[in-house]
């Protein structure tokens, strides 16, 4: 979630930008809203539209969500893929069961499954493939997310990462007490080289990744030679 509107933009330009998204129906403005008042992490609106376009788009059968809080981009993943099962990891208790009862209202629970478990401890146990991954959790972590997904991901599938700009504070000098945002830095230039993606960072939202598997990895290959 973007710190405030124009975090990365010019206030003018983000502005406009905010006003050109569509009404949100009722469950999702109560999302939102509630994670206003509580504190609690959540995809953006624009992030949550993206998000419903690409798994529209590849036509996805098979998601993963690592990061739910309190689901609301499951709740715009499922709604993009009607036909998509999503696995979505998290391991606070009370957030599965307050995204359980979101997505039961939207009218999806029946294709979602929450997993409780602490990302990289639940990843090597999960079976591909998938056909998007969505990267959503803790920011120290991206680099072992990306690593523990990417053979699971089919050719051609997508991987899309939030928070990429967090708060706008990127681009400034480096400040080695906010360790999130260290690591994200040097996870923003591995994601752009890695040899298996073609990628691309959006300024929009609080910083979106965007990217796409071309080849497959060396694990698929039957490596390391």
């Amino acid at each position: 979630m973007k710190d405030r509107a124009d975090a990365i933009l010019r206030s003018e330009q983000a502005a406009y930008l905010d006003k050109l998204l569509p009404p949100r129906d009722a469950l999702l403005a109560e999302m939102e809203a509630w994670s206003a008042s509580h504190d609690v992490p959540s995809s953006d609106p624009e992030v949550g539209k993206l998000l419903s376009i690409l798994a529209r788009g590849r036509g996805a059968r098979r998601i993963l969500e690592v990061g739910t809080a309190i689901g609301y981009g499951t709740l715009c993943l499922a709604r993009g893929a009607p036909e998509a099962r999503v696995l979505t990891i998290d391991p606070d208790p009370e957030r599965r069961e307050l995204a359980r009862g979101f997505l039961a209202r939207g009218g999806v629970l029946d294709r979602v499954e929450l997993i409780d478990g602490e990302a990289l401890s639940v990843l090597p146990r999960l079976d591909g493939p998938f056909d998007l991954v969505y990267l959503d959790a803790l920011k120290e972590e991206y680099r072992r997310y990306l690593d523990l997904t990417l053979p699971k991901l089919v050719i051609g599938g997508l991987i899309v990462v939030d928070n990429l700009l967090w708060k706008g504070r990127i681009a400034e000098p480096p400040e080695e007490e906010d360790r999130a945002a260290v690591a994200i830095r040097a996870f923003n230039g591995y994601l752009m080289i890695h040899p298996q993606l073609e990628a691309v960072l959006l300024p929009f939202g609080d910083g979106v990744g965007l990217a796409v598997k071309t080849k497959p990895t060396i694990m698929e290959m039957g490596g390391p030679f």
